[in-house]
């Protein structure tokens, strides 16, 4: 069975699932066929190109046309067209992996789950850091008790893209396109990240305090004529309690002088820790019980996590692999046709991006109300 593939969008996103396609068959040769079917966008000029270069069959400008046409769709616009054709691909019956976050608000986040459990067929949320072996290799560590009880965690994600305060405006830096800036840009990336290797134990986050700041309030349009308001955050912080009285702590921005991509995650337990960063992606800090220090594991081995398919140990491995791995894991789900097999993968689920949203909500509305609240 040949799946026939239809995607959303053709920039950033859009080019790492094409290149994750085109690697399934050399190095997962037991991955579900596909065939590029279809490539959606809005400028037909710039779509025929990419669909070029992309390898896919046809070009379409109109989703609602070809929801119903695949057997799978991607939809990796931007976050305030993910409501709308996700929904639809769903009660069309077609197989969905929609972008995250979820959605721009918690209502749509919440129509879209709702679409998902009256649909039946795989639905889920691209978070995917949870493919880098590093990040499978502590999740298996924790899950062995081999740091114990889990008492802190800790995230942050630090990007500087936007320290210039002449850096030109996007859709990014607008509310009623992208919902929030780098708290859904960044931090709903580290709120999976932590629910994915601790929530087991922990338990969801309960309620949290949460600080939101935007430090350039206006930027120069692309072509420099004018300018436009900045109506998202810039940067966020906040304080977690979990269900099982884990404490944690959370930050992202765009202004972080120096980072380019430092996504960071630490976890400490009665027994040990953990430490990551996304910029050594290969590598897990551990520190086990009655060790002095922590050390360095190269999680290269053929016996970690999706490493056999690649390279010999030591022969690291990169970002964009991290989307073949997702792709892998969500088509051999979606070709079952059933949500069982996606809930016994790693991919996050619509329900998994529905929890991360309620967090991103919450984290506003703290800020709004300058207390506490708790997670609905």
């Amino acid at each position: 069975m040949t799946l026939d593939v239809g995607i959303l969008g053709y920039r950033f996103m859009g080019k790492a699932h094409s290149n994750a396609l085109d690697r399934l068959p050399m190095f997962f040769p037991d991955a579900p066929a596909t065939n590029r079917d279809v490539l959606v966008g809005r400028n037909e000029e710039a779509l025929a190109e990419a669909a070029d270069r992309l390898g896919f069959d046809r070009t379409a400008t109109d989703w609602s046309a070809v929801v119903d046409e695949v057997d799978v769709f991607y939809n990796l616009g931007p976050n305030h067209v993910h409501a709308e054709p996700t929904i639809a691909a769903l009660e069309a019956g077609t197989p969905v992996l929609c972008e995250k976050p979820l959605a721009r608000t918690l209502p749509e986040a919440e129509e879209i789950a709702a679409a998902a459990d009256d649909a039946g067929v795989p639905a889920g949320t691209a978070f995917n850091y949870r493919f880098i072996p590093a990040i499978q290799y502590a999740k298996r560590l924790i899950e062995n008790g081999e740091i114990g009880e889990i008492r802190h965690v800790r995230g942050r994600y630090l990007q500087d893209w936007l320290v210039d305060p002449e850096a030109a405006w996007s859709w990014r830096n607008d509310e009623e396109l992208a919902g929030s800036g780098a708290l859904g840009d960044l931090g709903a990336h580290t709120i999976d990240l932590l629910q994915f290797l601790v929530g087991e134990q922990a338990g969801p986050i309960e309620r949290l305090s949460g600080h939101c700041e935007t430090f350039v309030e206006e930027r120069p349009t692309a072509d420099g004529e004018e300018t436009r308001p900045v109506t998202v955050d810039d940067a966020f912080s906040a304080q977690l309690e979990f269900a099982d009285g884990v404490m944690g702590t959370i930050e992202a921005t765009r202004m972080a002088t120096g980072h380019k991509n430092d996504h960071t995650i630490e976890i400490e337990g009665s027994d040990g820790a953990l430490s990551f960063s996304l910029e050594r992606l290969n590598e897990l800090e551990v520190m086990r019980a009655n060790h002095r220090g922590f050390e360095t594991v190269l999680v290269t081995d053929e016996s970690d996590p999706y490493v056999d398919a690649w390279w010999p140990p030591g022969h690291v491995l990169g970002w964009e692999h991290t989307f073949v791995h997702e792709n892998y894991e969500f088509l051999s789900a979606a070709a079952t046709g059933t949500t069982d097999a996606l809930a016994a993968s790693n991919v996050a689920t619509v329900q998994d991006g529905l929890a991360v949203q309620r967090v991103l909500d919450a984290i506003q509305a703290s800020d709004e109300r300058g207390a506490w609240v708790e997670v609905q």
